[in-house]
């Protein structure tokens, strides 16, 4: 080999450790840098040139080394299970969260419970008993209904605050993940220009690029992949996010305005929702992923109510006054009540904030109607073309113990509707078809809003909040004796079981129990939330400690590969300086020789 070759080998082994220098010192400057992968040299033989063979190989002589890459020291399956499993740890802790907030808004956390209201009420109902004549204690007992009211207006106007404050939030997460896919767009650009020479790779950028893929994985559930040229493409909840060329931004809009909860939907996919939650998100499938799906799946899409929850059909209600049972009648009824089952299992019962706030509604609902009932008493008549309607049951009803002995005052009324009206229907009395003068009961319409005794409907009455005295809990024409009896009828209903929690569950419960279960059903729910992230917690943390374990940046190891090049340098240096000295030596020589 020529002296001349020899010196460019020197030269090549020089190059080589100063690039490798350059990266041990990029990584050392970069050691606190969140995202940042350890970059690594790559080094080759340069070329080979034969100078003869033998009877194994070719005898060749090599021409120095060369840099091929400063590569990156990553772990893309890594980077995938991270991702993938900070978003379900993100899923599953936003429903945490929710059903914390839910549970401050009851006054469980903070020692205000809404169980001292229903408390409350029962105590003044119970000293109601022992003394119904009392003006005193009658007052007190309406005022006490006006005070659980208002306790639980309160309470249902806080969830309702809370559940539409959610859409700041829906909002802050749906423009950070635009504003990602934007800048994942012009990395990509960057990354494109910089390595179109196959030159250098743009190490850095990459970095970025990955940091916001982090990042993105948690807020939603995405697939991406990386084409020949370092274009990062992303699909979010299967839909292209980021092309080549193009980001499709998703917007909000109102599901519907009257509840003013916001949902995301893509305007450039035909204003198609951007998640689908039928079925429901869930491990098996991998569809419970991301902080902005478990943020929507808490809330839900309404403002849930007590005609949310499917009431199972009973067979008394399909028996006429003659004993006979509606068979058929009362086949449909259980075909449409399991259909609402599974519909109520797929949403309302799916929201933390929607399942309690219908079973909230469902016990405001079941304690002032079984009141109603009771102070101003239904019965049920058949019309003379077969409608069954409600009137007022005179003959069972108490009346005040004012001067009119007025019937009829329920304690609770509809802000919006009376409890009855005056009309004239054809009914049978004694046997005989006549038109009669009735109170007809105007009853609770599913579609109507107005008609329900739900919360944000329901006031005291305001005529025994003008005049106690009017409390029906006098027989009609008696000196108060059935009063008593009313009084023990109400002590009893409130001990009576009146609905399960749910359509899953099968044990009735009380007023009182009702609310426990409900407090701790809601509990439960927020127990299993924190389980699940807690689990993806210590498992996503696992997997950053692995990842970490290949791209993280070792001072120590750094060090030691400084060292190493320094020296290689070094030796490089001295090759270079000796092969240097001889040919200047041999041109001395040769010079004087002359």
């Amino acid at each position: 080999m020529s002296l001349m070759s020899s010196l460019y080998t020197g030269v090549s082994g020089l190059l080589v450790n100063q690039r490798g220098l350059n990266a041990t010192a990029h990584n050392l400057s970069n050691v606190e840098t969140t995202g940042y992968v350890r970059q690594q040299a790559v080094f080759s033989d340069s070329i080979y040139r034969n100078i003869g063979q033998n009877s194994i190989s070719y005898l060749q002589i090599g021409h120095g080394a060369q840099a091929d890459a400063i590569r990156q020291v990553r772990n893309i399956f890594f980077d995938k299970s991270y991702r993938q499993e900070l978003g379900r740890q993100q899923f599953y802790q936003s429903q945490y969260e929710t059903t914390v907030e839910v549970q401050e808004i009851l006054g469980e956390t903070e020692g205000v419970a809404f169980q001292t209201s229903v408390k409350e009420l029962w105590e003044a109902m119970s000293e109601l008993a022992k003394e119904p004549d009392s003006i005193v204690t009658r007052t007190n007992f309406i005022q006490t209904a006006v005070s659980f009211m208002e306790r639980a207006e309160t309470v249902a106007y806080e969830i309702e605050e809370y559940q539409i404050s959610l859409n700041t939030e829906i909002n802050k997460y749906v423009g950070r993940i635009n504003q990602i896919g934007d800048e994942i767009q012009a990395l990509n650009a960057k990354i494109q220009m910089y390595e179109a020479s196959k030159q250098e790779q743009a190490n850095d950028l990459r970095d970025a690029r990955n940091v916001l893929l982090d990042e993105l994985g948690g807020l939603a559930g995405i697939t991406y992949k990386e084409n020949a040229s370092g274009v990062v493409t992303v699909m979010l909840e299967d839909y292209p996010f980021v092309t080549e060329d193009l980001v499709y931004h998703m917007d909000t809009r109102y599901v519907n305005e009257k509840d003013g909860m916001l949902e995301p939907y893509w305007p450039c996919y035909a204003d198609a929702k951007v998640f689908n939650f039928y079925p429901l998100p869930n491990s098996e499938a991998n569809t419970d992923i991301g902080v902005l799906k478990g943020l929507l799946l808490a809330r839900g899409d309404k403002v849930g109510k007590y005609t949310d929850i499917p009431k199972k059909p009973k067979k008394e209600d399909f028996t006429d006054e003659n004993g006979v049972f509606w068979e058929e009648d009362y086949k449909a009824a259980e075909k449409q009540y399991n259909k609402d089952v599974k519909e109520f299992n797929n949403t309302t019962d799916a929201s933390a904030v929607v399942s309690v706030q219908a079973q909230f509604d469902q016990l405001i609902h079941g304690i002032v109607t079984t009141i109603n009932d009771l102070l101003s008493p239904n019965k049920q008549v058949v019309t003379a073309d077969g409608e069954k309607i409600m009137i007022f049951d005179e003959d069972k009803a108490p009346v005040g113990m004012d001067e009119d002995a007025t019937p009829g005052e329920a304690l609770f009324s509809r802000k919006s509707m009376d409890r009855y009206e005056r009309t004239t229907v054809t009914i049978e009395v004694d046997g005989v078809w006549q038109d009669v003068e009735v109170w007809k009961y105007n009853e609770e319409d599913p579609e109507d809003n107005y008609s329900l005794f739900t919360l944000g409907e329901i006031r005291v009455n305001p005529n025994l909040l003008k005049d106690p005295s009017k409390l029906p809990l006098s027989r009609k024409g008696s000196t108060g004796d059935y009063s008593i009896e009313v009084c023990e009828a109400l002590l009893t209903a409130w001990q009576t079981p009146f609905s399960t929690l749910t359509p899953n569950d099968y044990a009735d419960l009380n007023f009182n129990n009702y609310y426990k279960e409900m407090i701790g059903a809601l509990g439960t729910r927020g127990e299993k939330y924190r389980k699940e992230y807690t689990g993806q917690e210590t498992l996503v943390n696992s997997i950053e400690n692995q990842r970490q374990a290949v791209h993280a940046v070792s001072s120590d190891e750094e060090l030691s590969n400084m060292i190493r090049f320094q020296q290689a340098y070094n030796a490089s240096a001295r090759y270079v300086n000796t092969v240097s000295e001889m040919l200047d030596h041999l041109l001395n020589t040769l010079g004087a020789s002359r």
